[in-house]
């Protein structure tokens, strides 16, 4: 997905950008000053205008930047260092701010922590931070918490000589005895799976490389199944079989997912019986099983797929659970026998509810647990086999907040592991009895630097959208704020894929909360927040109701005197920055400024070149523009195509050069054209990590220096320089 909450990145040091800087200014003959700069102030770098027609459905449009694209080209990355040299440049009197900055989030972690340790086949993991260092280090105990420990996998070590790492898919074999992961050191999504022998500590020879850094280990501890992805397209596409120590040249091919709308993987199920391929695409699924006891045998198709059935499927004792849109909107929960796994034999065990999402489920030897989601916010029901026992849900005690299951590996026992923070709640780890109901809190995020909840509040809002929809937002603030217009306000929005934007806990924000900002989510159309449907009013030729809601949002805000719109900014990333890009195409006096982060801003152009990531598995999201009907429908929202001479609020646009999920060139080419256009004295700035990828850099405190430099950005405009 083109979906990723805003992550920091950073690129040339600042002697050397501005360095590059004087250098590209005094050979850039076409290099110009923005209108409104002061004498002397830095001046931007000019993108040298190369016009590229391209022509679909007997309709020319004229890209001046297209040759952006071109990554093996020189100048393409001259010229993002030559940005990244202006925006240092620009920034530089902020520097003291910054650091200011970056001191108060790094304060406020707890430098050596330790996750809440979780039960697994006999041994109780965990993840440890060390004082200073950037990476976890993933860790076990045998029998109980009081045993020696086993470091499994330290990252720091993996990391070292690496700009970036990304360790995933730490999986243990059957018999406790191998350890295998993925390895990123890109920033491409390209994993190498590696191995090691916990007994011995020794690294494995075999390394499969281009894959999605998952496995799955069939029973016989020596077989795992893993999914390879297309070099150029990064499109998961086939699974393959690898018994460890033989070449991974004669892998067999298990499947190859032929249609490229279709997404593969592979994994297992939670009672380690039998192994899954589950093909995805964004209207339908079809899951293929194997007994993880035969991993050579031939796998079996356990519904076959059709457009707009969506299920997936676990396993425990002789049933197949199956979660499934099948006559179900918001989707209803089904049992399935091991011999008869079509959809005809499927039985009901929860039916489908118009105001009630049921979006996922564990189970355990006592009890069934559903996380559901009504009026926005999470729920979780708890369903006891026992019919005597009675039903329940978990009091969470909150008006908005974020809850979710965490691990539970293991199906007999009583306690139920889950996670939950709020605007104003640290992220917490809670046991809940299920048979008693009762609740114990095991672990509180830490915040340190003298943080209080009781210093903030949060509440609640519906804005009415143009349509007569009424649109959830949540907003935090600190205590004495006065709705009186004048405090900024920072309002953030996603609004794709029926991604919920939950309300969370974010450190780092309380810098903007302490100094006098209001933060608000806008539950916008386009995410699931208020079910399947709400999910659906927001994509394909609905798209444009997730611009005006969050538009709708926003002059809530202002009517309610929450803000203004001289202290309004906008957040949002990825293809929340597709809706950064249309709201201020829509309404540029609405809002001071906007955080712009990796933003999808090049709709038509992207979805109409197949070899780009992510493309082909998109098109019921956004539309084929192979179609008229789409592409005339795409291109009346596309942000880069929209763009036209007017004023235009101050932007920040981050990009990373290895993005594997929005192009570096989008938001360059973006940049690059609205410089041309812009006719207002704000600020536009283009930052672009080029160590990183879609989420930044890699690492708990290199990640906090880009949100220092995008909050001090807002802070200034806000006219706050402390």
């Amino acid at each position: 997905m083109r979906h990723d909450r805003r992550g920091p990145r950073r690129g040339l040091s600042a002697s050397r950008a501005l360095a590059l800087l004087a250098a590209l200014l005094v050979l850039a003959a076409s290099a110009c000053r923005p209108s409104g700069d002061a004498a002397g102030a830095p001046r931007p770098p000019r993108a040298e205008v190369i016009p590229h027609e391209l022509t679909a459905h007997g309709h020319t449009r004229v890209d001046n930047y297209y040759w952006l694209n071109e990554r093996g080209n020189p100048k393409v990355l001259e010229y993002l260092e030559a940005e990244n040299a202006y925006t240092r440049a620009v920034l530089k009197p902020l520097e003291p701010l910054q650091e200011r900055l970056y001191g108060e989030f790094v304060g406020r972690i707890k430098q050596t922590d330790l996750s809440v340790p979780y039960r697994d086949n006999g041994y109780f993991y965990y993840t440890r931070y060390e004082d200073g260092k950037d990476y976890p280090v993933h860790c076990r105990k045998k029998g109980s918490l009081e045993g020696a420990e086993e470091v499994l996998l330290d990252v720091n070590e993996v990391a070292r000589g690496h700009g970036y790492c990304h360790v995933t898919g730490l999986t243990v074999s059957p018999d406790n005895r191998l350890l295998a992961y993925g390895v990123d050191t890109v920033s491409r999504r390209k994993y190498t799976i590696r191995f090691k022998d916990l007994a011995t500590g020794a690294a494995l020879a075999d390394a499969i490389p281009l894959t999605t850094g998952a496995a799955a280990w069939a029973a016989d501890n020596a077989t795992v199944f893993y999914t390879r992805i297309d070099d150029e397209t990064l499109r998961p596409q086939t699974v393959f079989r690898h018994v460890l120590g033989t070449p991974v040249e004669s892998d067999a091919l298990v499947f190859h997912e032929a249609d490229e709308t279709f997404t593969v993987g592979a994994h297992a199920a939670k009672s380690r019986k039998y192994i899954f391929i589950a093909s995805s695409h964004t209207l339908s699924n079809e899951y293929r099983f194997v007994p993880a006891d035969t991993p050579a045998a031939e796998f079996k198709v356990f519904q076959p797929r059709e457009r707009g059935l969506e299920y997936d499927v676990d396993h425990y004792k002789d049933k197949f659970f199956v979660r499934t849109n099948m006559g179900a909107k918001n989707f209803r929960l089904m049992t399935a026998g091991l011999g008869k796994t079509g959809k005809a034999d499927w039985a009901e065990l929860i039916p489908h509810r118009d105001d009630v999402l049921l979006e996922s489920f564990e189970l355990f030897k006592g009890a069934l647990v559903v996380e559901e989601r009504k009026n926005g916010l999470v729920q979780l029901r708890v369903m006891p086999w026992d019919k005597a026992a009675g039903e329940h849900y978990v009091d969470f005690g909150e008006a908005a907040y974020s809850a979710w299951f965490s691990n539970n590996p293991e199906f007999d026992t009583d306690w139920l592991r889950f996670g939950y923070e709020s605007l104003t709640t640290p992220g917490s780890v809670f046991d809940y009895n299920m048979v008693t109901r009762e609740k114990k809190l095991l672990k509180r995020e830490e915040v340190l630097g003298g943080f209080d909840a009781a210093n903030y509040r949060a509440e609640r809002l519906y804005a009415p959208a143009r349509d007569g929809v009424e649109v959830p937002v949540s907003i935090v603030y600190r205590k004495g704020f006065v709705k009186d217009g004048t405090a900024p306000c920072l309002l953030y929005g996603y609004g794709s894929y029926g991604a919920s934007t939950d309300a969370d806990f974010d450190p780092a924000r309380l810098s903007l909360l302490d100094r006098g900002f209001v933060y608000a989510i806008a539950h916008i159309r386009g995410g699931q927040e208020l079910g399947r449907a709400w999910y659906e009013d927001g994509k394909l030729f609905k798209k444009k109701n997730t611009f005006t809601d969050f538009i709708d949002c926003a002059e809530r805000l202002v009517a309610e005197k929450y803000t203004r719109p001289a202290r309004l900014f906008a957040e949002g990333a990825s293809a929340g920055g597709l809706l950064m890009g249309a709201v201020v195409n829509m309404r540029p006096d609405l809002f001071k400024g906007a955080l712009v982060g990796v933003p999808f801003v090049d709709v038509v152009t992207t979805m109409l070149d197949t070899s780009i990531p992510l493309t082909t598995g998109e098109f019921d999201e956004w539309g084929n523009p192979a179609v008229k009907e789409c592409y005339d429908y795409m291109l009346s929202y596309s942000p880069y195509d929209r763009l036209v001479r007017k004023a235009y609020p101050a932007l920040f646009v981050t990009t990373g050069w290895q993005d594997s999920q929005v192009q570096y060139f989008e938001p360059a080419k973006y940049v690059a054209k609205l410089r041309t256009l812009k006719t207002d004295r704000n600020p536009l700035l283009l930052w672009t990590n080029i160590e990183g990828g879609h989420g930044g850099v890699s690492g708990r405190f290199r990640r906090l220096e880009q949100t220092a430099m995008e909050y001090a950005f807002i802070l200034d405009l806000a006219e706050i320089r402390e």
